[in-house]
């Protein structure tokens, strides 16, 4: 049914007279009330940032913890703060972007796409600023580790993250996914960073980073399944 037909009929209903028996009015009316439930609403977009960036924090933090904090003391102070502090940014940005796709009406400043574009951009320039060590020696077999230890926890973040997500009302499932990916894959990052002590340039810019585009893969995939699930369900007339 297309909208100038929608349009008709409710055109139809308001001007043509006609009579309802006041039973079946009474009948519908107490079907419909005794269905309904009181709706608790969702929580403010800051306190839903607040808890997806405690979720961000703790996976990362309880990984690391478990695996060890290697990489946190190989470190220097100042390469310390400038991860730690583009990591804080961007998980931040992350977690907003989530936040405001869950909730209807809330005006999301990020596009997630770009959003997932910047985050591993930020990264790959961070990374070749900070370490110089260019040397390839067990590049695959150092790389293939972290990145399924990352992505482990990316995947552990991500379905804690979703259990959030998915108390929402989400119209764009693509947007929501690509964002929920991102902070997932932020996530592991910020594990990564706390425990693996390699500190050679390719490693990090190439391992490391793989970590959030191949979260925010998947989140994009999940959120086109979804969409293409609705579409089927509710399909869009021509």
């Amino acid at each position: 049914m297309t909208d100038n037909e929608v349009d008709s009929v409710l055109k139809w209903a308001v001007e043509v007279p006609h009579e309802v028996d006041g039973a079946v009015v009474e009948r519908v009316s107490n079907t419909v009330l005794l269905a309904l439930r009181p709706v608790r609403p969702l929580p403010s977009e800051r306190v839903i940032t607040s808890v997806l960036m405690i979720i961000f924090f703790l996976v990362a933090t309880l990984g690391a913890t478990y695996l060890g904090f290697s990489g946190s003391h190989v470190l220097s102070r100042a390469e310390n703060l400038v991860i730690s502090w583009v990591l804080a940014l961007l998980a931040g940005w992350a977690a907003t972007a989530t936040a405001a796709a869950m909730l209807p009406g809330s005006k999301s400043r990020f596009d997630a796409r770009i959003l997932l574009a910047i985050c591993t951009g930020a990264f790959v320039a961070v990374f070749a600023i900070l370490f110089h060590d260019y040397r390839l020696v067990r590049f695959f077999s150092e790389g293939i580790n972290c990145l399924g230890i990352g992505l482990l926890h990316a995947a552990v973040a991500g379905f804690l993250l979703w259990l959030v997500l998915r108390r929402g009302v989400i119209l764009d499932p693509v947007a929501a996914g690509v964002a929920l990916g991102t902070l997932a894959g932020l996530s592991g990052l910020v594990m990564l960073e706390m425990h693996c002590p390699i500190l050679k340039a390719m490693h990090l810019i190439v391992w490391h980073t793989a970590v959030i585009p191949l979260s925010g893969l998947v989140g994009y995939l999940a959120g086109r399944l979804v969409q293409e699930r609705g579409n089927r369900i509710f399909p869009k007339e021509a």
